[in-house]
């Protein structure tokens, strides 16, 4: 049997723009790890992004990773659009610069370091680890909100 990591990852925002929120669980073997962070203000796709950015940035060495996203946006970007960005020099095919393109150079980038298999996995349906991404992200949310009132 292969072994490989699983990631979950979801992203959240309360406004889109608005207040932003990211999450990834890690899971390898017995070994899981939790990750979320937030933004003020962003956008939906921005924290789905991050959360991948976020998720292959916490490997610690080259891998094989299944990773599930309940954005059809993250697994189409890097299984069907990404090419044709890069060879149009981030522009879409209306030759307008691709939108988040600084994420998704970073993610481009990480994900060569990786043997990934983007899956999608459909949002709010019950999939335990993508509930538990969506958990993640709204803590996110959350910590950026609390951060907020204190100030």
């Amino acid at each position: 049997m292969t072994d490989f990591i699983e990631i979950y990852t979801d992203g959240a925002c309360k406004g889109n723009p608005g207040v932003g929120g990211w999450g990834a669980w890690l899971k390898h073997r017995d070994n899981e790890k939790e990750i979320f962070g937030g933004e003020n203000n962003t956008t939906n796709n921005r924290m789905e992004l991050l959360a991948v950015i976020r998720a292959l940035e916490a490997l610690k060495k080259p891998s094989q990773v299944k990773l599930y996203t309940d954005s059809s946006y993250v697994q189409k970007g890097m299984t069907e659009w990404l090419d044709g960005w890069k060879a149009k020099n981030w522009r879409t095919a209306s030759k307008k610069p691709v939108k988040n393109a600084d994420l998704w150079q970073q993610l481009d980038s990480l994900s060569t370091q990786h043997q990934i298999e983007w899956l999608w996995v459909k949002g709010h349906a019950g999939n335990v680890g993508n509930e538990r991404a969506d958990e993640l992200a709204n803590a996110g949310v959350e910590q950026v909100l609390t951060q907020q009132s204190s100030i």
